[in-house]
């Protein structure tokens, strides 16, 4: 009898040890993934933080854009062409920059990165249009333009915002807007304003009148499809709309 009750008792304990076992190394797996996911958090804070705070005073010398459409143009069977060239806040004629402000972000002076207002209006009427619309401030399209890639996933707008934030805190709206226009893409592997004053008016960015300003402007949203010199009947009432918010804007003190 005492050797049956032995081993009943031995029986009735493999199970729970089994369970213990299964247990500690669920949990030794599960301190692993979190270490892993902790260590990816940290580097890519120390990395995103340190990569916003060099861009302050550092020129990027690519973005991902470029090489993106570099690639595009190979397949293409065309040469690689990235037609860029940096020029100072202060070679960027005014009229340039009172441009970007009334064409991409009216309210670019006053807001923290984001413009909820127009944000919740895109939404408004996206949803009933099949042509999107986007509500993205000049702070949102400079951290797109300079540390991510093109998209419209919830990831990649989650990512922008961050670095919205992060621009927002560590740059000047000066040097927000010295990137935004010299990094934005305004033509097939034309970047930045002094390449685009160049190939579309043969002229210095500092140079450029309301009206050539206006149409650089106007072809923002999509500049691989319209073009600043043949404008079509649309972006020629797109041009009047932003020469008239440029007279309608104040100073702009930046």
């Amino acid at each position: 009898m005492q050797r049956n009750y032995n081993s009943s008792k031995l029986s009735n304990s493999k199970p729970g040890k089994k369970s213990s076992i299964s247990q500690s190394r669920f949990n030794g797996i599960f301190k692993l993934v979190f270490r892993f996911f902790k260590l990816g958090f940290i580097l890519f804070f120390g990395l995103s933080l340190f990569g916003v705070l060099l861009f302050r005073f550092v020129r990027p010398p690519f973005t991902w854009l470029m090489i993106e459409r570099g690639f595009q143009q190979k397949a293409r069977g065309v040469d690689w062409k990235i037609d860029k060239q940096w020029v100072s806040f202060d070679e960027i004629s005014d009229n340039m920059k009172r441009a970007a402000v009334a064409a991409e972000d009216q309210s670019f002076l006053e807001h923290h990165g984001f413009d909820f207002h127009a944000i919740e209006k895109a939404i408004e009427k996206n949803a009933h249009s099949k042509k999107l619309i986007g509500g993205s401030t000049i702070s949102q399209q400079v951290a797109k333009n300079v540390f991510l890639w093109e998209g419209r996933s919830l990831l990649r707008k989650g990512i922008e915002a961050y670095f919205t934030v992060l621009i927002e805190v560590f740059w000047s709206k000066k040097r927000i807007m010295e990137m935004y226009l010299n990094e934005i893409e305004m033509g097939d592997g034309i970047y930045g304003i002094e390449a685009a004053s160049q190939a579309y008016f043969h002229k210095h960015a500092s140079e450029l009148t309301r009206h050539e300003a206006a149409a650089i402007a106007v072809i923002f949203p999509s500049p691989l499809k319209w073009s600043a010199t043949n404008p079509t009947r649309y972006l020629k009432h797109r041009q009047y709309l932003i020469m008239k918010n440029m007279k309608r804007l104040g100073p702009l003190d930046f």
